[in-house]
């Protein structure tokens, strides 16, 4: 369903890979950026946009790691992989990311089948990057799932002019429950923001083929988000 393009970095100094999902027809169709986990732009991945292009969303999934290593396509399946992810995680430096993501929701508004608008999704590292797109971007929408590292960010809370929505796994064990509540405390009266926790589910609970996915939850929160995106995105 879907192809591989090339996107023009910000400051015109290179490019980088993404994976492109569109609807069938000629459009106008809102876009998705589709954010990576720690895994790359992986088959998962893939599937997530191919399903977005499904219910009528152009989803473009960029490649945030191509300034450490191009291309990289991992599972949560093995030990090996798991290291090389979060050694990539640990190198990856958010401020060009945020500049990556901002390229493409350009990217996707100056598409000819574009409606002018165009949020971004994001799950894990891509949940954080999410978060921060909606602080430090003009995304329209905005929707992070289990996030890490966003109770970090909470003083940017303020810059968060458009919907966001944050899904959070009430057992997550990379999110705990401190910073559970910091994220509670902070954003659950916020005009703009809405909160969803799952109870007794973990980290990764919407993971295509995920060791914790979890259907219930998953199939929730994917509904949750396609009525957010519907909503604010056209």
């Amino acid at each position: 369903m879907g192809e591989t393009i090339r996107i023009e970095t910000l400051d015109g100094d290179g490019s980088f890979s993404a994976y492109l999902a569109k609807p069938e027809g000629a459009g106008p169709f809102p876009g998705i950026v589709v954010i990576q986990e720690i895994f790359g732009v992986n088959a998962g991945i893939r599937a997530m946009c191919d399903d977005w292009a499904k219910a009528g969303f152009i989803a473009l999934a960029p490649d945030m790691f191509w300034r450490l290593q191009p291309g990289v396509e991992l599972t949560d399946k093995t030990k090996a992989e798991w290291d090389e992810a979060i050694g990539l995680m640990t190198r990856f430096d958010i401020d060009p990311g945020i500049r990556d993501i901002e390229a493409a929701l350009r990217a996707l508004r100056a598409r000819p089948d574009s409606n002018g608008k165009a949020g971004t999704v994001g799950f894990c590292l891509g949940g954080r990057m999410a978060y921060l797109s909606g602080t430090r971007t003009d995304t329209d929408a905005s929707v992070a799932y289990y996030g890490g590292g966003i109770d970090q960010y909470l003083g940017e809370s303020h810059a968060i002019a458009r919907p966001m929505l944050l899904h959070f796994a009430e057992e997550d064990g990379f999110i705990d429950k401190v910073a559970q509540a910091k994220i509670r405390e902070a954003l659950s009266g916020h005009p703009r923001v809405t909160l969803h926790f799952y109870p007794g589910v973990d980290h990764a609970f919407a993971r295509v083929d995920g060791t914790h996915r979890d259907e219930a939850a998953a199939g929730l929160a994917n509904g949750r988000t396609l009525d957010f995106f519907r909503a604010h995105l056209g």
